[in-house]
């Protein structure tokens, strides 16, 4: 058993206003985000992205923070929300959701994309590759608050958690933190440049179609999160909503199959349009 390191989640405070460590993950997260694309943009030579990229950002950030709260408030506690509607906006007593958020984010990137005659489907996967970065420092976040703690468990790394009761759990948090943040961005960094298709020879032919990492994202991501599941304590309000699963095992299913659908229509598509089977 080890004991909870009790980091004070407040980073430093200037008068009335506290600086708190979970904030500091999403800015690392967002800075992140945007160097990696500019990385990617100036890489592959493509300066109409370079020329909107700050605007993105911002779209980024909206979709995020607008996205994520939505989505918690919707998916995780609306009969209370629907009874205190004020307190939707009070973000800073925590209440995000992953996938409120993605939903955010795709969102603002197509509608961003759409109005400004950018290939959405490229920028989309640019900006997924980084996602991962954003959600293992977000986890992080979450372990030094001390919240979205495991179950109980008597493996040797359990945490007594300062709110979680006497008994050992599992720090679900850092589970995620290294599956969804680090092994998916791993993955997508390796993928993002590999082609699909070769010739008889081994020369490369076709590059995966721009939505497909996405597509991988949302499968890879949905299968670490459904498996963690397992051993992440349920909210307390909620327990398990459907076929003994709990909510993030439900929203996870769905994004599974949305991930699928995703990958074999952008599939289909560019054989298509290449003429190939």
């Amino acid at each position: 058993m080890l004991t909870f390191p009790q980091i004070d989640p407040i980073l430093f405070s200037l008068g009335p206003l506290h600086v708190r460590w979970y904030g500091l993950m999403y800015i690392i997260g967002f800075v992140a985000c945007y160097l990696l694309v500019s990385y990617q943009a100036k890489k592959f030579k493509w300066d109409q992205l370079l020329e909107h990229l700050d605007n993105l950002n911002i779209a980024i950030i909206a979709g995020v923070i607008l996205g994520g709260r939505l989505g918690y408030v919707l998916f995780y506690n609306l009969p209370y929300f629907l009874h205190h509607p004020l307190e939707i906006f009070a973000t800073w007593q925590g209440g995000m959701s992953f996938h409120g958020g993605a939903l955010g984010v795709l969102l603002a990137l197509a509608i961003y994309s759409k109005r400004h005659d950018l290939d959405p489907w490229k920028i989309i996967d640019m900006y997924t590759i980084t996602a991962p970065i954003g959600v293992g420092f977000g986890r992080i976040g979450n372990f030094i608050n001390g919240e979205l703690f495991g179950r109980t468990t008597d493996l040797p790394w359990g945490i007594v958690f300062p709110l979680g009761g006497p008994e050992p759990r599992h720090p679900s948090q850092l589970y995620e933190a290294f599956l969804e943040g680090v092994v998916i961005f791993v993955v997508l960094w390796l993928f993002k440049g590999k082609p699909w298709q070769r010739d008889q020879e081994g020369r490369q032919m076709l590059r995966w179609p721009h939505g497909s990492l996405t597509a991988l994202a949302m499968i890879l991501y949905g299968i670490l999160r459904f498996l963690v599941e397992f051993v992440r304590e349920p909210d307390a309000h909620l327990g398990t909503v459907f076929l003994g699963m709990t909510m993030g095992q439900v929203l996870s299913a769905i994004l599974i199959c949305i991930g699928g659908i995703l990958w074999m229509f952008r599939i289909k598509n560019i054989k298509k349009a290449t003429g190939t089977s």
